[in-house]
């Protein structure tokens, strides 16, 4: 398979480098990164095994790129004002499109501009970051939840998720796209956040009584939000206790939006906080935590 990867952060070069490995050819839009990895290839460290690409296809500009039959889209969505330009060379008459962006927002936008039948999402469980030019970091889990933006379980799903499988990613192919979106926002909007404004990572947080019972209250508030959507069955009650679990397994972990604001970067408010509340509110849900928490990220941003 011919893949594309829009958005060369830790992401996009962790699954793209486990593809390449796996004998797909990659092609990979890159900037900061452009200098190291055409020199000297790409290398991921990993608990599971360290690997290095010796030969990686690294562009500059998408046109060159061409036409593939997958789009990965790994890029941060407050960049999604140019999402369709740096799309849409990459789109054949038979190409799909993957976004594992977080949040809300981003399957619409490629939707309108490729057309609804094309777009699929997902969300990726991973926690990497990226090291020195021409390296990342993976340092746990990394499975995928996707889905068609239309909804329903269809073949070219279960079949993309078999291609994940076959790198060594756990991936899980779903019915119901929005369900995994909201599940996810259970997790991303407490912790980003939090980890963001605090400076501290998710350990800390947890291990401080209070704390942690304020990111319980976040994560129940994004429930009740989620199970007003209509989704095909609600989130359970136990789905906070089970992401608190899962969180303090992954030790001093520093979420993506932390990383932005300590490297002065934009931050992902409008996918992650301001469409879900803006969701919520349609569907006569109040999230009050959430709302502060979205405003107090804002006046950060604003500085």
């Amino acid at each position: 398979m011919r893949i594309g990867i829009i958005g060369a952060g830790a992401l996009g070069l962790y699954y793209g480098a486990l593809l390449q490995r796996a004998g797909h050819e990659v092609r990979f839009l890159l900037r900061r990164d452009y200098e190291a990895i055409t020199r000297g290839g790409l290398t991921v460290t990993s608990p599971e095994g360290d690997f290095h690409l010796a030969v990686v296809k690294g562009f500059r500009h998408p046109d060159p790129i061409g036409p593939v039959d997958l789009v990965l889209v790994g890029l941060k969505t407050f960049a999604n004002d140019r999402l369709a330009e740096l799309v849409a060379p990459l789109v054949g008459p038979q190409t799909a499109i993957l976004t594992l962006q977080n949040g809300l927002g981003s399957e619409e936008l490629l939707a309108a501009a490729f057309g609804p039948q094309r777009v699929l999402g997902g969300v990726a469980f991973l926690c990497a970051n990226r090291g020195e030019p021409g390296t990342v970091h993976h340092l746990a889990q990394g499975r995928i939840r996707l889905g068609e933006f239309g909804g329903g379980l269809s073949p070219r799903a279960e079949q993309l998720a078999e291609t994940f499988r076959q790198t060594g990613i756990s991936c899980q192919a779903v019915a119901d796209l929005k369900k995994a979106r909201w599940e996810k926002l259970v997790w991303n909007i407490p912790f980003n956040g939090l980890c963001a404004l605090t400076g501290l990572a998710t350990d800390r947080l947890l291990c401080h009584a209070p704390t942690r019972e304020q990111i319980r209250a976040l994560m129940e508030e994004v429930i009740a939000a989620g199970n007003a959507q209509t989704l095909s069955s609600p989130i359970g009650e136990d789905f906070a206790e089970q992401m608190l679990t899962v969180t303090a397994g992954m030790g001093a972990y520093r979420p993506s939006m932390m990383i932005d604001r300590l490297e002065k970067r934009p931050m992902e408010l409008g996918t992650i906080y301001e469409i879900p509340l803006q969701r919520a509110a349609q569907r006569g849900v109040s999230m009050p935590r959430v709302a502060l928490l979205h405003a107090l990220l804002a006046l950060q941003a604003a500085d």
